[in-house]
């Protein structure tokens, strides 16, 4: 998944909606957190929080909410940093940020910042289980329902090919900067494929519907929990069972990615003295469904994060009632 060159301290409907223009105009990109902070990261016994963004809908809809209640509910000013993925556990470990609210895996940094350093603790799961496979658009799996098995992959390259893919057939990934082994399955499951990055998930979620709107075939790396099922139905590809220790060597990986809890991280010392706002944030857990329904308004109803948020906190006050400390 991934991220913008750009922070925000967004306090109210304005900043929060000038967050969602940026991350719905320019998707995914980079930035480098060793030269970025919030001013209010770290800053003990203020009423101030500082929450990673990732560029994912799905991410943002947790900070979205997150941010509504830790503002309406509890009066902290909630400021918002968006930055990658891995670069993201280094500022979390600096104290430039106080806590990321989806992660969905980095086990190196995980080693590195909780069990040695100790710079950074567990918040606990988020509630959501997250999933990254290969989709095919159910109208084509339902017309060749063998495309549906990675074996019978190449018989469909012809038919999968691109202007961008060359010779290959076409498959559709997000940002290198995703937690992504598609170009080590193609080469060792010997496929006649070329990864593709469309370069964010808005400009994936764009070639997606543009095919689906001339109801084209097309593989791609997908993801869920992901509102974008609603809108263009998608069915998985199988690939090789997933057992524990498949993907440990990069290079060599053949096997499906796993179902993964996604869980949340919180700086060590905003954990200790954080508050009510470390107590908050470790309390925050929701549904898959809860998650899609924010994202749904956001990216397919075009609100924006604060209204999103304000309309589901209305639906559901006995879900995030529980999580107030």
């Amino acid at each position: 998944m991934s991220r913008i060159r750009t922070i925000t301290s967004t306090t109210g409907s304005t900043a929060t909606a000038a967050v969602t223009a940026l991350f719905l105009l320019t998707g995914c990109g980079a930035a480098d957190m060793t030269k970025q902070s919030s001013p209010f990261a770290g800053a003990e016994g203020a009423r101030t929080v500082t929450l990673s963004v990732q560029s994912w809908v799905g991410a943002q809809a947790n900070v979205a909410v997150a941010q509504y209640l830790l503002e309406q509910e509890l009066g902290y000013r909630v400021d918002t940093v968006q930055v990658d993925e891995v670069p993201a556990w280094d500022a979390l470990s600096q104290g430039r940020v106080d806590a990321i609210l989806e992660d969905w895996g980095h086990p190196e940094q995980e080693q590195r910042y909780v069990d040695d350093k100790g710079t950074i603790v567990r918040g606990g799961k988020l509630g959501v289980t997250g999933h990254i496979g290969w989709f095919v658009p159910t109208y084509f799996a339902e017309q060749h329902p063998d495309a549906t098995a990675y074996k019978n992959l190449n018989k469909y390259a012809d038919r999968l090919r691109t202007a961008e893919s060359g010779g290959k057939g076409q498959l559709l990934d997000g940002s290198p900067s995703y937690v992504t082994n598609d170009k080590a399955l193609v080469k060792n499951l010997d496929l006649d494929y070329q990864v593709v990055f469309a370069g964010s998930e808005a400009a994936q979620i764009t070639q997606i519907k543009q095919f689906a709107k001339e109801r084209k075939p097309f593989l791609t790396y997908w993801y869920s929990p992901q509102w974008l099922f609603e809108k263009v139905p998608m069915t998985e590809v199988k690939l090789p069972a997933y057992e524990e220790g498949c993907d440990a060597d990069a290079a060599k990986v053949a096997c499906a990615y796993p179902h993964t809890p996604l869980e949340k991280y919180l700086n060590a010392d905003f954990a200790r003295h954080g508050g009510e706002a470390a107590r908050f944030l470790k309390n925050f857990r929701w549904t898959t469904d809860d998650q899609n329904e924010v994202s749904l308004m956001i990216a397919g109803e075009k609100l924006s994060a604060q209204e999103a948020a304000e309309k589901w906190a209305d639906r559901h006050e006995s879900t995030w009632r529980s999580w107030l400390p």
